[in-house]
């Protein structure tokens, strides 16, 4: 695509400010208002970080009890609310009570209900608010055992019976290393074929390092609900962040192509160990006086295991993956989540890398494979980046040795992960104009979960 780093800043502008009375529709119809069930996760208020064209500003609220989980939610539309920059207008109805999923349902006052909270309940959530009715909008994951999952599949059918949108919020599409990784994995010219690799040496590898708690510059702990280390209520780290990895693979390796998994998908192993958390850890990161009775089933000698790190490897349509996720307890002073991607073709590699060795900070590779001429070479991948960029040099290309380039993007070609929730509900309005979203839109979703189920069987299976 000529100029694609344009064209990403003009789609990221598209966040707007459009209220109910901008909209064709008033606030006291359910037409474009979105619904939050039982928030418990951050990403439930970063979808109103930016008022968006099409959504209205009055969103009704329900949780089953007042708490940190509904308090963190209603705390962070209260500071979009009152900044000083862009400030938002967004009046919640709130409604608190163990009937709390049946009173969404009869009262009905949106057409959305958007998911983002304790997993083990999500996937039982997008079953009931389909059947009743209404689209979805799911953080990930939207299911964590192999139950979830063919509960997810029946909500998938109701909803294409009823003409009704489940979506899912990924957001990793829509930053920019990922986006001219795309352009680069099917320039010819530049990466060639995507090679099959072994099961030993996949041809596609990610990585992804995250933590339980973060110290801020004033020492203070990041906070985790309880049920946070709970993988019956949160998921194992092989069904939980594992979701944005193969997403990336299909979206990027096989763009609008339906990946089904019963055919195109092969599960070849998986494996996962646990991450220790000291009593003190918790009381740290929670807030909570001690272990709840829930976790006493992880405790040995006193230390909580949490089972949240893991290896998948498995084909897709013919290609060998590994992905691996690591949860460690404390981020490194001055660090943060590391990741790895490597894509190897048959002209070239290509490597995103964020880790200690760059200072958190990506980095993107392409490195021409052995055979390839030099000279050829070089000019393929200046053009590439020429077209790229378009008018403007968003990507600066140099050269690091013989045959590995590095590209550096400018800031203004950035957008963050805070941001990339509205480009995510611009997707989804458009499915919603539409009538439908894409069928390898729910094709890739099922096979993905299928994946990352089936793995945690698979891991448990070697127990």
């Amino acid at each position: 695509m000529k100029g694609v780093v344009k064209y990403l800043l003009i789609v990221a502008g598209l966040v707007t400010f459009a209220s109910c009375a901008t909209t064709k529709h008033s606030s006291q119809t359910p037409e474009n208002r979105i619904v939050v069930l039982d928030p418990g996760h951050f990403h439930a208020g970063l979808l109103q970080m930016h008022r968006i064209e099409g959504m209205c500003d009055t969103v009704a609220v329900y949780a089953p009890r007042e708490g940190q989980e509904l308090g963190g939610y209603l705390y962070n539309i209260n500071y979009y609310n009152n900044r000083k920059h862009n400030p938002t207008s967004w009046v919640v109805e709130k409604y608190v009570g163990e009937d709390y999923l049946e009173r969404m349902i009869a009262e009905r006052k949106g057409n959305t209900v958007v998911l983002a909270g304790n997993n083990q309940k999500k996937t039982r959530y997008i079953y009931e608010a389909i059947k009743a009715g209404f689209n979805v909008l799911a953080d990930k994951p939207m299911a964590i055992t192999a139950e979830d999952f063919n509960l997810l599949e029946q909500a998938y059918r109701l909803a294409e019976k009823k003409g009704l949108i489940l979506y899912e919020l990924m957001t990793e599409r829509y930053d920019i290393y990922n986006i001219v990784e795309k352009e680069l994995l099917h320039n010819k010219d530049v990466f060639g074929e995507l090679e099959q690799g072994t099961a030993d040496k996949p041809a596609v590898y990610m990585e992804s390092v995250h933590y339980f708690c973060r110290i801020s510059s004033s020492g203070k702990a990041s906070e985790r609900p309880m049920w946070y280390y709970d993988v019956a209520q949160q998921g194992e780290g092989i069904a939980d962040v594992t979701t944005h990895l193969i997403d990336l693979v299909q979206w990027s390796c096989f763009p609008e192509k339906s990946i089904n998994y019963k055919r195109d998908v092969v599960l070849t192993d998986a494996t996962h160990y646990p991450t220790l958390i000291t009593l003190d850890e918790y009381k740290q990161s929670t807030r909570a006086e001690g272990f709840p009775d829930y976790l006493q089933k992880d405790v040995r000698n006193g230390v909580l295991e949490v089972m949240a790190n893991g290896t998948l490897n498995f084909e897709m349509k013919g290609v060998n993956v590994g992905i691996k996720v690591i949860w460690d307890y404390l981020t490194p002073k001055g660090g943060g989540n590391t990741s790895t991607s490597i894509k190897q073709g048959t002209r070239s590699r290509i490597e995103i890398v964020q880790n200690a060795e760059t200072g958190f900070k990506k980095e993107f590779f392409v490195v021409k494979a052995e055979g390839v001429d030099a000279a050829e070479f070089d000019s393929a991948i200046k053009s590439a980046i020429a077209e790229l960029n378009g008018e403007q040099p968003y990507i600066t290309l140099t050269t690091e040795g013989e045959g590995r380039y590095r590209l550096e993007f400018s800031k203004e070609s950035k957008s963050s992960h805070e941001n990339h929730f509205g480009l995510v509900a611009q997707s989804y309005f458009r499915y919603m104009e539409a009538g439908e979203a894409p069928a390898w839109e729910r094709e890739n979703a099922l096979s993905k979960y299928w994946i990352t189920t089936q793995g945690v069987e698979r891991a448990k299976s070697k127990e």
